[in-house]
């Protein structure tokens, strides 16, 4: 339990520097005794090609790993005492095994137990009950080696308020170190000192790796969303560069596909880059688990595959019709604040989701609904377009494409919109078409434009002032076209 009274002090300790207490015999009123064993090995045997973050996203993945496999016997292991002089001890306890590093070296040190008790919950524990039960008057600490010039910055910190190291993997070392023996405000500083220093790659994928215990958890934070920024700014355009995207790993997948800002065509291709970066996993099962735990999640598309376990498929598909049955506003509120739904909110894809119709009786026919939102419109001037996700009738790939264009008589630019077809070459295809919006304040579909053409693949049909009336009026705050700040648009296709 945390000391009376205790709170974590800020990031800096206000000017309330103790550095004459440490190891002091004069002021400071225990001594600390720290036992180094042989931390694991850094990279690989030889050494070669593996760069400074690569050996330390190691020796960090090891040392997670090693600390979920101490944290049942780890308070025993550290609040031991031990008996007089520089022989090693043997703590006894579950921790403790024949199988144990040997201890390599020892430190002793004269500490301030009021001064590192107030910083620290877990050294409040270790000067409190740890030493009364064990009757010692010095407490035992027992490190990898690995952890020696982290503990020592960590404890300088402690005193000073303040680290003299600037080098990011000591850093992180530090950050490890403090989280073990629960100094948030050293690993607060260590975040604002990480996050200030430039970024790479590397870097933003090791930050990403790091273990979420509940103490470092609220730390982290700032320094886990500036790596996610880091990464997704890297990879928005996941049209290009994706040689890159397939080298990330889990955590940089991740940190993509769970952006609302990153490029790509539509949910369809994202999904297929997932897949094709999934089966790298060789192993059937190892894809569905990835899918199922913690890549689905962020697919904002339902589909079945081979690759996705079926009770997770179906647990998707019941979420989306449950989030389809709730009114419009309701929908919206839950993409935004809700984590299970956050993957039913679109992203910025190049190309515009579409809502398709199909009939094929008594004719073949389609009607397809596209909406824009006001400020995609506004984006369109003076000059730009917008283009939909492909839909198809009769075997053909069609889309529309929305633009802002300049009227040649009177020079004013309007709202148009066009109806194209995908592929080219020598096939030809009569279609039906009319446009229509919504408009204020019945609500209901108006018909705008209506025709009928007969594409030879590669050509699009429409009208360049869809609403007969100049941009500003379009795009005016009393519009009758825009509903709740979305352009409602209809295309129905018929070929006869």
């Amino acid at each position: 339990m945390d000391p009376p009274g205790f709170s974590h002090p800020p990031a800096e300790d206000g000017g309330c520097n103790f550095e004459f207490v440490s190891d002091s015999s004069n002021f400071s009123d225990r001594p600390l005794r720290i036992e180094i064993v042989a931390g694991p090995p850094e990279g690989r045997p030889d050494g070669e090609g593996d760069s400074e973050w690569d050996r330390h996203r190691k020796r960090r993945r090891e040392a997670i790993e090693k600390r979920k496999d101490e944290q049942e016997g780890e308070s025993v292991a550290m609040i031991e005492g031990s008996p007089s002089g520089d022989e090693p001890s043997r703590p006894s306890g579950s921790s403790w095994s024949m199988d144990s590093p040997p201890v390599i070296r020892i430190k002793s040190l004269y500490v301030s137990s009021t001064i590192l008790s107030a910083k620290s919950p877990f050294f409040y524990k270790l000067f409190s009950n740890g030493m009364r039960e064990s009757g010692q008057q010095h407490a035992t600490l027992r490190i990898d080696a690995s952890e020696e010039a982290a503990l020592m910055e960590l404890l300088s910190f402690m005193y000073g308020g303040k680290l003299s190291t600037t080098s990011p993997t000591l850093l992180l070392d530090v950050l490890m170190v403090a989280d073990k023996f629960e100094v948030v405000s050293c690993m607060r500083h260590c975040c604002e000192l990480l996050k200030s220093l430039p970024m790479s790659q590397e870097s933003a994928l090791l930050y990403l790796e790091l273990p979420s215990s509940i103490s470092m958890a609220s730390a982290l934070r700032p320094l886990t969303e500036a790596a996610r920024e880091f990464l997704v700014n890297g990879f928005k355009d996941l049209t290009k560069n994706q040689d890159g995207l397939m080298e990330l790993p889990l955590v940089g997948m991740e940190a993509v596909l769970s952006s609302d800002d990153v490029q790509v065509a539509s949910e369809d291709a994202l999904y297929d880059l997932v897949l094709k970066w999934a089966r790298r996993h060789p192993r059937l099962e190892e894809r569905q688990e990835v899918f199922g735990t913690r890549l689905g999640r962020l697919i904002r598309k339902v589909l079945t595959h081979n690759d996705m376990d079926q009770e997770f498929s179906n647990k998707a598909v019941l979420e989306a019709l449950f989030f389809k049955a709730e009114p419009a506003h309701r929908r919206q509120a839950l993409a935004m604040d809700d984590v299970t739904n956050r993957r039913f909110a679109e992203r910025a894809y190049k190309y515009r989701p579409v809502k398709v119709v199909e009939f094929e009786l008594p004719c073949t026919q389609c009607i397809v609904y596209l909406d824009l939102k006001r400020e995609e419109c506004a984006h369109l001037f003076p000059s730009g377009r917008v283009y939909s996700q492909a839909f198809y009738i009769g075997g053909q790939g069609f889309f529309l494409s929305a633009h802002c264009n300049r009227e040649v008589q009177s020079s004013c630019h309007c709202f148009g919109l066009f109806l194209g077809m995908q592929e080219k070459g020598s096939v030809s295809f009569t279609v039906d078409y009319e446009f229509s919006a919504r408009t204020m304040p019945s609500g209901q579909f108006d018909s705008k434009y209506k025709g009928k053409y007969t594409f030879s693949g590669g050509k699009a049909v429409g009208y360049r002032n869809l609403f007969a009336i100049p941009w500003t009026s379009f795009m005016a705050d009393d519009s009758l076209y825009f509903i709740n700040g979305v352009l409602h648009l209809r295309a129905e296709l018929t070929i006869e």
